[in-house]
């Protein structure tokens, strides 16, 4: 694995129930600002893999990326663990975002 991704994949480990990170704060964290779309997907490749909480990662406007069922499960897994939706579907990401 690269360090990048190992980096990566640490990162997502790391973000406790009821808290969200973006996928450019990931990538920034681990040393590409600029690597949000690789993030993407780390987190599409490895989340089975490693066990990642992909839940917790919405893109930088607070909201859900995914679409149709993945992205309703993804809204019913961070309701379960506090993190509520607003208005339009986004998480305020200054009461939730780690």
């Amino acid at each position: 694995m690269q360090p990048f991704t190992e980096r990566v994949v640490a990162i997502i480990q790391s973000i406790p129930a009821g808290k969200v990170m973006t996928y450019g704060q990931i990538a920034a964290m681990a040393g590409s600002p600029r690597g949000a779309r690789q993030v993407v997907r780390i987190l599409h490749a490895m989340s089975g893999k490693y066990g990642l909480p992909w839940h917790r990662v919405v893109n930088a406007k607070g909201e859900i990326a995914i679409g149709n069922e993945g992205g309703e499960l993804q809204r019913a897994f961070l309701q379960a663990e506090g993190v509520e939706a607003g208005a339009g579907g986004r998480i305020d990401l200054q009461l939730y975002q780690l």
